[in-house]
């Protein structure tokens, strides 16, 4: 039997951020800071690096003397590699006592630089893009239980959260629900899940169903979208994935105010009805009765009222429950999910 990938790490972390100055390219350090907030002692940034993710800033002397245990790499650029000019600073961590964990598709395990490192002062380097193995193929066959998966306009938006904010309000509910992980910074914040988009081609929606299978009739998981299906670049991983996933509802992620695809300037960023058509006409392929069950939005652009205003636009054009899981909290969308 296929398990799922499982990371377990030292606390406190220090959460390394390079000199990136984007934040949608630190969304794994905004997200760890975030959700996991009390392992969280601080972030490194590098000169050039204007990213906060609102830590205290420390070096790696300084985490290590108020007792960091695990060095995090917090930034994913496009491609997942980590630049050579970072390694002399990885290699201090490790001398300093720190352990490594990262979530980018080059393997630290693979760099002798850090391996040998890491052996010398008895530290370990934690890749978590590292699928399973022996993922079967996927079969489609109809699983018990129930599943939300939330899709997105485009990537870093807004799915993890969303997801996120619905399991802990499920559970709050006393609801029986489980987030189900498919991305690194999800992995890193529960502890579990499928590093998806590091699975070859053919057996993503396999895996996608070992990640969430068999389960009693009123339990949920909710799955961590990834990537988008009108994405020029990583459409694949979103159309296994939705297939694997066979969700029941799905909720709709978007940015308020973005315009064009991040980081594909020459792409225009699809409708929301798009995406729950394209999403409904695959998804019932695998489940009839898949259904959009909200809109989730991204409106820290704007101000409250100017957002409000806007998601109130929103419910009157597509009939649905429109929310910001991080300004406004996702009740109304529970409410929804519960009565659909």
């Amino acid at each position: 039997m296929t398990e799922l990938k499982t990371v377990e790490l030292r606390a406190p972390y220090l959460i390394f951020l390079g000199e990136e100055t984007s934040p949608t390219y630190a969304k794994t350090g905004a997200g760890i800071a975030h959700w996991r907030k009390q392992d969280c002692l601080a972030q490194l940034n590098l000169e050039g690096g204007t990213v906060d993710i609102g830590l205290p800033k420390m070096t790696v002397s300084e985490a290590a003397k108020q007792g960091a245990k695990t060095m995090i790499i917090g930034t994913s650029a496009v491609g997942g590699s980590i630049p050579d000019h970072w390694l002399e600073v990885m290699e201090q961590a490790l001398e300093a006592g720190l352990d490594i964990a990262a979530g980018v598709h080059t393997k630290l395990n693979d760099n002798p630089r850090l391996s040998h490192a890491a052996s010398k002062f008895g530290r370990e380097l934690i890749d978590v893009r590292t699928p399973p193995k022996n993922i079967p193929v996927g079969t489609g066959r109809k699983r018990s239980g129930k599943r939300l998966l939330t899709v997105g306009t485009d990537c870093a938006l807004g799915k993890k959260y969303t997801a996120l904010a619905i399991d802990q309000a499920l559970t709050d509910k006393g609801i029986d629900s489980s987030f189900r992980a498919t991305g690194q910074t999800g992995i890193l914040i529960s502890g579990s899940g499928m590093p998806i988009d590091a699975v070859v081609a053919d057996f993503i929606s396999g895996a996608a169903e070992v990640l969430s299978p068999d389960n009693h009739q009123d339990h949920w998981d909710v799955i961590e979208g990834q990537g988008a299906l009108h994405h020029p670049g990583y459409a694949a991983v979103s159309m296994g994935l939705l297939m694997g996933s066979q969700p029941d509802a799905f909720v709709v992620c978007t940015e308020l105010g973005r315009e064009k695809v991040k980081g594909w300037p020459d792409f225009d960023l699809p409708s929301i009805q798009d995406v729950i058509d394209r999403t409904v006409d695959i998804g019932k392929r695998v489940n009839k009765n898949i259904h959009c069950v909200g809109i989730s939005v991204n409106s820290s652009a704007f101000s409250e009222q100017e957002a409000k205003a806007q998601m109130g636009q929103l419910e009157k054009q597509y009939g649905v429950v429109v929310v910001d899981p991080i300004r406004f909290g996702v009740d109304r969308l529970i409410e929804a999910l519960i009565e659909s």
